[in-house]
């Protein structure tokens, strides 16, 4: 691998990458980068006969942009009539895996960063899933999530494609950082601006290189800033198409959120292609137990979109939240949990305390609702605010459903306080990123 291509990675970074390069289809090396804001050649592709598929002229949807910025018209991500499909400039064969390189951004000294874009596309036509990793650099599950599906998978058995990008955000990865170098949030600018600040520019190569190819899309994160997810899908329950992917993932907990605006899943369905957000577990760590779930719960969705044959049996039904609610802590203090993710909670049981050392105050978190601890904070010193405890209510598919449609401007406070900041300025023809970078915002659960 040329050096000039990952300078500035960290050992964490150049780990990842030779992982990637050692699977059983990755090309071998990576060639030399595009211009920033670009995406890089294509790597060579192997069929599961062995035959290299034949290169097309590079038509990046990014180069169809508008002076405007609006970006490209959607594509739903099939196939042309000969069965191949085009994506990052590759023209791939059906039964075939290959490896791109898209670029997210490049390093101070101006050399793009590569980041491998796994497609996998089946010997047999079907949908096109796409599961992204990492848009937050300090995210790892479901990086490894990923890795272990794409591994698992052969084109020859497989129907339909699957598109992995386990590391979105590689310079937030490479540091160890959620943020992007410039200190902002990715998924707060999709489908970004070609004119407008690093974080939008990166946004909108890959949602037009990557994401416009997809027929649906499944985007891993965990809790955030020392919280823990459980294993949880979000998606808009509005959408008939989302309602029928949260279908497919077992014994998960899907919640009712429409999503941020700014977040790569809510552009996604404002383009028409359902998409949710996987949440699993913590930040800053690799955790065994979350990484089993959301293997077996792909699996699972896989084998619902007719992609491949196996069977997952879930020893519990699915359970449904439309309502969710965050208690917060009141003083300042250590917290000190006595619930656990997945808990079942009854109206005023006590979930934890803060307790003051100087003061040696106590004071205690009670649960405001019957449900469910969706997610929690790890036990630490909190200030007054401090988002906490995550609770979810209960109910059936069919009330989720239609409570949101009755309320559909409902607040989403599970996501919306996540960053605590706006996205950028949305005027026609603006090419400057407007909002403030809150360095510790209120209460930030999940993405």
């Amino acid at each position: 691998m040329p050096t000039m291509r990952c300078r500035g990675l960290s050992p964490l970074a150049w780990l990842w990458l030779a992982l990637v390069a050692a699977g059983p289809a990755a090309a071998q090396g990576v060639g030399a980068g595009p211009a920033p804001g670009t995406a890089a050649p294509a790597a060579e592709a192997v069929s599961a006969e062995g035959t290299d598929s034949a290169p097309a002229p590079a038509a990046t949807a990014a180069a169809d942009a508008d002076e405007e910025g609006q970006g490209v018209a959607l594509t739903d991500g099939s196939p042309a009539d000969d069965g191949t499909l085009t994506i990052l400039g590759q023209r791939i064969t059906p039964g075939s895996r290959v490896r791109l390189d898209w670029s997210s951004g490049t390093t101070f000294s101006g050399e793009p960063m590569p980041v491998p874009v796994v497609v996998i596309h089946g010997a047999r036509p079907g949908r096109v899933l796409c599961l992204t990793g990492a848009i937050h650099g300090d995210e790892l599950n479901g990086i490894e999530v990923i890795r272990r599906v794409l591994s698992a998978v052969d084109p020859a058995d497989l129907a339909g494609t699957l598109i992995g990008v386990p590391i979105v955000n590689m310079a937030g990865f490479s540091r160890g950082s959620r943020y992007l170098p410039d200190r902002r949030d990715l998924n707060r600018f999709f489908p970004g601006n070609p004119n407008g600040s690093s974080a939008s520019r990166i946004a909108h190569d890959f949602f037009h290189s990557v994401i416009v190819h997809c027929g649906a899309i499944i985007d891993f994160h965990t809790g955030s800033f020392d919280r823990a997810n459980l294993p949880q899908v979000r998606g808009d329950l509005r959408l008939p198409a989302v309602v029928e992917l949260t279908r497919g993932f077992g014994a998960t907990a899907v919640l009712h959120t429409p999503g941020a605006q700014g977040m790569l899943r809510r552009a996604a369905t404002d383009r028409g292609i359902p998409a949710l957000t996987f949440e699993l577990g913590a930040p800053v760590r690799l955790e065994p137990a979350e990484i089993e779930h959301g293997v077996t719960a792909i699996d699972t969705l896989m084998s619902y979109l007719g992609m491949n044959s196996r069977m997952r049996m879930w020893k519990e039904p699915q359970p449904i939240f439309y309502e969710s609610r965050w208690v917060r802590a009141t003083r300042s203090g250590m917290l000190f949990s006595d619930v656990r993710l997945g808990d079942r909670v009854r109206a005023g049981q006590r979930l934890g305390r803060v307790i003051n050392p100087l003061r040696d105050e106590s004071v205690e978190l009670v649960s405001p609702v019957r449900g469910r601890v969706l997610g929690m904070a790890l036990n630490q010193v909190v200030l007054p605010g401090y988002a906490a405890y995550h609770i979810g209510e209960e109910a059936s598919e069919a009330q989720a459903v239609r409570d949101a449609g009755l309320m559909p401007d409902a607040p989403v406070e599970s996501e919306g306080m996540d960053q605590g900041s706006a996205t950028e300025d949305e005027q026609e023809g603006s090419t400057e990123q407007v909002e403030d970078y809150n360095e510790d915002p209120a209460g930030a659960q999940g993405s």
